[in-house]
């Protein structure tokens, strides 16, 4: 399945516009929500990485799957992923998981025997990006995924420890309570 390089480029320029999106969704404390229909909008996880060239932190929603207790995601647009020659150059991350806040190590394992079916998990799980590039993988063969993703790196995270504190998912939930804190009395100020 090849994909043509301007039709590539656009659809990682929409990817990134929809990640600002879900990111601000994790921090405003929704992240559960997100997760609720992951057969439409698949399972989004945040992964929060180091820059290999600013050594800024940076956080990436990314789609994945949970295998023999190891959570394993893609990237879809190969090697030249930010994200994931990040990863590469710096393996401690950190991932915000519907039920919690984890330290983990990445890995890629894009040569790991049984990466047609951990990726065809992997593209499942992914919801409407997986079908908006063109995969069925409920139905696709093995041979039609190993085909269809030869470009695509597949990455295990092990969790190594929970995380607390600030930083983390929900830390714009505050804005929440604040919100109908000023918008409640508005909202009773005009039925008068």
């Amino acid at each position: 399945m090849e994909i043509n390089p301007e039709l590539a480029l656009q659809l990682r320029h929409a990817f990134k516009i929809g990640n600002r999106f879900m990111l601000l969704m994790w921090r405003l404390g929704l992240g559960k929500f997100i997760n609720m229909a992951p057969e439409a909008s698949g399972r989004i996880l945040v992964l929060t990485h180091v820059g290999r060239k600013t050594g800024a932190i940076r956080q990436t929603p990314v789609n994945y799957c949970i295998a023999n207790n190891d959570i394993y995601i893609t990237a879809g647009f190969g090697s030249v992923a930010d994200w994931y020659r990040n990863i590469l150059k710096n393996p401690r991350v950190e991932v915000w998981l519907p039920d919690g806040w984890w330290q983990a190590t990445a890995e890629d394992v894009s040569h790991h025997p049984d990466r047609v079916e951990l990726l065809r998990q992997v593209l499942i799980a992914s919801g409407f990006a997986a079908r908006s590039m063109g995969f069925q993988p409920k139905t696709m063969t093995a041979e039609e995924i190993d085909a269809a993703t030869h470009d695509y790196m597949l990455i295990r995270i092990r969790r190594t420890a929970a995380c607390t504190g600030p930083g983390g998912p929900g830390d714009l939930a505050w804005i929440w309570p604040v919100a109908t804190f000023i918008l409640l009395p508005l909202a009773f100020r005009r039925r008068r």
